[in-house]
């Protein structure tokens, strides 16, 4: 079965700025997701030219089996799009904008469309420039839901919501993606796409570092493990043990503060030898993740790490 969203050597240039160079990646029916990178790395561009808003200088695009810019009326039906910075009309009310694009796609589920509108609690009375960033955005939100989208794209999605917002959001994603819905989710703030994506792709620079599930993803960052021993040991003989990336005796040298990469078999092993008071483990968020590939020492994308 055909991906839902294929990209291939997706390029897009803007002269002396940064736009997106050879990007490839897949997105299969009911997947969720998350394309991560910081402001300017390309996530929007890329987001646009799916869109049909932009068009590549090379690669190709295709949704649902359907050519970006050849297909894009079609595309536009089946998609619920969010953009990041969202242009409407500052004098309509958050009703008749919503009203607006419901009538632009033939009319949505009324009922469907209120029960958004009170999740999310949104005053509609309101014109759309009074309300704060957060309310603009769940404007923009519940337009790309209404109509029960197979995919939606949303560009930084949860900006300016309030964490209670977030929470809501995060609820109808799932909810989405058990009902068969696909995701594409842009964002820079890991921790957020962690609760809801199953798959994340990392754009730097214009090019796409890597992409894997969550637990790919995880597993190539560094972590950490403390050991507190009864009595002193010598912490020389963790230095060479597989997985050690850096050793720190702890004060009194009652203990070790171990970095780590890959398994912690040896570790534990070689620990076993002595009297352990406690051991603990720092498990990575998807944030630790990210800053690793925006060190200045950090990987630089691969034909291995990028999607063919």
């Amino acid at each position: 079965m055909a991906a839902m969203i294929d990209v291939e050597a997706l390029t897009k240039s803007y002269g002396s700025k940064r736009g997106i160079t050879d990007v490839s990646f897949q997105v299969e029916e009911g997947d969720v997701f998350g394309f991560l990178g910081p402001n300017g790395a390309g996530k929007t561009t890329t987001i646009r030219l799916l869109m049909a808003l932009l068009h590549p200088d090379a690669g190709s695009a295709r949704i649902a089996g359907l050519d970006c810019w050849k297909q894009s009326v079609d595309i536009k039906r089946l998609t619920g799009y969010m953009p990041g910075e969202p242009a409407l009309d500052p004098n309509l009310t958050g009703g008749q904008i919503l009203e607006y694009f419901a009538h632009l796609r033939g009319g949505v589920d009324q009922a469907y469309l209120k029960q958004l509108i009170q999740r999310f609690e949104l005053d509609t009375s309101r014109k759309f420039r009074q309300y704060s960033t957060g309310n603009k955005r769940k404007v923009v939100l519940i337009q790309a839901f209404m109509h029960r989208p197979r995919l939606l794209i949303l560009d930084e999605p949860t900006n300016g919501l309030d964490p209670l917002n977030q929470q809501e959001f995060d609820r109808m994603v799932l909810e989405g993606r058990n009902e068969g819905r696909t995701f594409l989710l842009s964002s820079h703030v890991l921790s957020e796409v962690e609760k809801t994506c199953s798959t994340v792709g990392i754009i730097r620079e214009g090019r796409l570092v890597r992409t894997g599930d969550v637990a790919e993803v995880k597993a190539i960052k560094r972590y950490e493990i403390t050991i507190t021993f009864a009595s002193a040991v010598p912490t020389e003989s963790f230095k060479s043990l597989e997985g050690v990336i850096d050793v720190e005796t702890l004060p009194h040298g009652h203990g070790v503060h171990l970095t780590m990469q890959g398994p912690a078999d040896a570790v534990v092993k070689a620990a076993a030898h002595y009297p352990v008071v406690s051991l603990t483990s720092y498990e990575p968020s998807l944030e630790d993740i990210f800053l690793r590939y925006y060190e200045g020492d950090g990987p630089r994308a691969t034909d291995k790490d990028n999607v063919a």
